[in-house]
């Protein structure tokens, strides 16, 4: 069985072409980053801590992969991607083995999202692997599911994975596609 990560990449494996554009909203140690720039050379990476920016790059430099790192929130998409965008991903939460009171924020998930759902073309996706078991995490899982809830069916189709005997809380994907 996969995991909710290990769906994502294979529902984002199954739309994005070589020159699409795509978005990693939430860089981290650089695993979703090196995966989309393996599909496309178009890839926007994004973090707000120089040690993501740092891992991320060592892991495409072994790789022999490329992207755009940017340092800075995912919330600024639009100062960087003036293109419409194929697929985009979102590990809500914070940075393993890294200072924990570092954690992706409804406020600028939502600004994000709100930016990504202009610019995203029919039949892009966006995925929202959603970590909530820290302080901060249930706010903000509460906040997207809210948002993404409130999508009109006529356009957008959202669906949730997630595993349901885990007696701690684990995460689970959100997926969401523009019809």
């Amino acid at each position: 069985m996969l995991r909710p990560i290990e769906m994502s990449h294979h529902m984002l494996a199954e739309i994005i072409k070589a020159d699409d554009v795509v978005i990693d909203a939430t860089m981290g140690n650089g695993w979703d980053t090196s995966f989309l720039a393996a599909l496309t050379s178009n890839v926007y990476a994004f973090d707000i801590q120089q040690e993501a920016l740092y891992s991320t790059k060592k892991l495409l430099q072994m790789k022999g992969l490329q992207a755009k790192l940017i340092l800075d929130g995912h919330e600024n998409i639009v100062k960087y991607v003036s293109e419409p965008v194929k697929a985009a991903i979102f590990n809500l939460g914070y940075l393993p083995r890294a200072d924990k009171s570092i954690i992706t924020r409804p406020n600028t998930t939502l600004k994000a999202l709100e930016i990504l759902k202009e610019k995203l073309l029919p039949q892009g996706r966006i995925m929202l692997v959603i970590y909530y078991g820290h302080e901060g995490g249930e706010e903000e899982k509460a906040a997207v599911i809210d948002w993404v809830s409130t999508l009109p069916q006529s356009d957008w189709q959202v669906m949730r994975y997630e595993p349901l005997n885990q007696i701690h809380k684990p995460p689970f994907l959100v997926c969401i596609e523009k019809i």
